[in-house]
């Protein structure tokens, strides 16, 4: 799902626009507008049905409604939003083809910005099966063109709670790659005269993890560390303190923090649902005791929904205040955070040390996940023989890689991941049917070109290689990514299903378990054990 954009647009993608708001830069561990003034985030989260939150659905069928394409609704609520005294919102799914220029017009004029996850309930990076692939680099790529066009657009999140425990911890491997990624895609732009914007991610607030999750992504090479840390917590619940909610552990943990932290969700529920919200961790963080740490913090959220965490009810075309929307109203009011200038801020704080993989981490950040790139995808086929069928079902396509990944484990190293040793085969970034042809043609050239190794009862053919000569530097290298990958995960086919191996062989999630050929029980187990990986497309929130 490409974006293709004219080569004039994309020279236009990130210059300056004439704006209500001045652009924001990061500075250490502080936000700053672009004159110099110290910017803390008073926001709000701005979507419906998008799976964000303690209590959103993030299954794959999921429904969103992007929040900014239709502009009598933002006609509705941008008031409602700048009565309540927010500087910015924060979205979970926007449409990377929709015309927002409406939207984010009239929020530029409400003095309000934009932090925007990158993803979409169903295609972002899953925590049980992750990826890093080319459709989803496409789409990742397709919303920073989109709404980097706007200079009240501060940034984007890479994920949202991607790994959520100590039993997907690998999954952040794909996370940092994607940052890593998204990250050079706004310096390439920002080298042609465009400007910042941040790359970040949102955690939630697990106590196993929450010390490697903030370690990990803001470790190694900055190039590939976060450009800030959203953390979404919801500790601070009805009558609570400082202390209680554990916000004073947080600022210590934090002080020495190297990037911009904030709250990326906030707003405990649990003592009388919405209305019952007192706000007092409103004042709580942007009091003196919290802001010479963190930037702000995001309201969840503005949308009452069966959740219950809404300030604001929508009935058909109007939209309603609730009591707590006007108790928020009146404690944003009165913060006055102290600040500081861009000038007189020297920063000291370096990254973090990263984590040793241990039983609570299974991440290494020396090596990452392989940039998607669709040509090399597109030379790989191009150089096999043997490929599947024209008219091969994908459901069909995880019998075969079931049977040869239990047969020929070397053969699948194209497309296996090890997070914990950092072993990535350069293929899973391609899409199922291009990870298919590398692994049967890699089977046919094991077995020497045996005229059975390329049939599977005529769901693979032999075809003439017909790769252009360009393709050759990078099908070497490549190559020699596929030898690493195949000794370090030799022996080691299966993945395990109490999630405390990261291996996977990649596979679509969604094929059918039926006989394609005589396989045997093993082969069967094995596809269902490691199936679920990489590929396939089959991602969510």
């Amino acid at each position: 799902m490409g974006f293709l954009r004219s080569a004039f647009a994309t020279s236009l993608l990130f210059a300056s626009n004439a704006a209500a708001v001045d652009p924001i830069v990061m500075k250490g561990s502080k936000f700053f507008t672009k004159n110099g003034e110290q910017f803390f985030i008073k926001g709000v989260a701005y979507q419906q049905e998008a799976g964000g939150g303690p209590g959103g659905s993030t299954g794959s069928s999921t429904k969103y409604v992007d929040p900014l394409a239709d502009a009598s609704v933002c006609e509705r609520d941008i008031p409602l939003l700048e009565k309540l005294g927010v500087n910015t919102i924060r979205t979970y799914a926007i449409d990377p083809k929709a015309d927002h220029s409406q939207c984010m017009s009239m929020l530029d004029k409400a003095g309000i910005y934009v932090v925007a996850d990158m993803g979409d309930p169903s295609l972002s990076i899953n925590r049980d099966s992750p990826s890093w692939n080319v459709e989803l680099f496409d789409r990742y790529k397709g919303v920073i063109d989109n709404l980097g066009k706007y200079d009240n657009t501060i940034g984007f999140f890479a994920g949202n709670e991607v790994t959520n425990n100590n039993t997907n911890t690998g999954a952040s491997a794909y996370v940092k790659a994607a940052t890593r990624d998204t990250k050079k895609y706004i310096a390439d732009k920002m080298a042609n005269g465009g400007r910042w914007m941040g790359v970040g991610y949102a955690a939630n607030d697990d106590a196993e993890i929450r010390v490697n999750m903030a370690q990990y992504f803001n470790c190694g090479e900055q190039d590939n560390a976060i450009d800030f840390w959203g953390y979404n917590i919801y500790s601070w619940c009805g009558k609570s303190s400082f202390t209680e909610s554990g916000y004073d552990v947080q600022v210590k943990f934090f002080s020495n923090f190297s990037v911009p932290v904030f709250f990326a969700e906030y707003g405990c529920n649990t003592v009388g649902g919405a209305e019952g919200r007192l706000w007092d961790d409103t004042t709580a963080l942007y009091s003196d005791q919290m802001t010479g740490v963190f930037s702000g913090g995001i309201v969840y959220m503005f949308h009452e929904e069966e959740n219950d965490y809404g300030l604001v009810k929508i009935n058909g075309n109007k939209a309603s205040t609730m009591k707590n929307y006007n108790v928020l109203q009146s404690k944003l009011a009165d913060v006055k955070p102290s600040s500081t200038s861009m000038a007189a801020y020297n920063p000291t704080n370096s990254p973090a040390a990263c984590p040793a993989i241990s039983k609570d981490w299974k991440a290494s950040a020396e090596v990452l996940p392989p940039t998607p790139d669709s040509s090399l995808c597109d030379c790989m086929v191009s150089a096999s023989s043997c490929v599947p069928s024209d008219d091969l079902d994908e459901k069909d396509f995880g019998d075969i890689f079931g049977y040869i990944c239990s047969n020929d484990a070397a053969a699948c190293a194209g497309i296996k991941s090890d997070t914990q040793a950092g072993v990535y085969g350069p293929y899973g970034m391609c899409n199922p049917k291009q990870q298919l042809a590398h692994v049967l043609n890699a089977y046919y050239t094991n077995q020497n070109g045996a005229s059975n190794a390329c049939d599977f009862n005529g769901a693979a053919k032999v075809v003439s290689s017909s790769a252009d000569s360009s393709c050759d530097a990078a099908l070497q290298k490549a190559s020699s990514a596929v030898a690493v990958a195949a000794t370090a995960t030799a022996g080691s086919a299966t993945s395990s299903s109490t999630g405390d191996s990261t291996e996977n062989a990649a596979a679509p999630a969604s094929v059918r378990m039926g006989a394609f050929m005589s396989m045997g029980d093993m082969a069967i187990s094995l596809y269902m054990l490691v199936a679920m990986g990489v590929g396939a497309g089959m991602v969510m929130l």
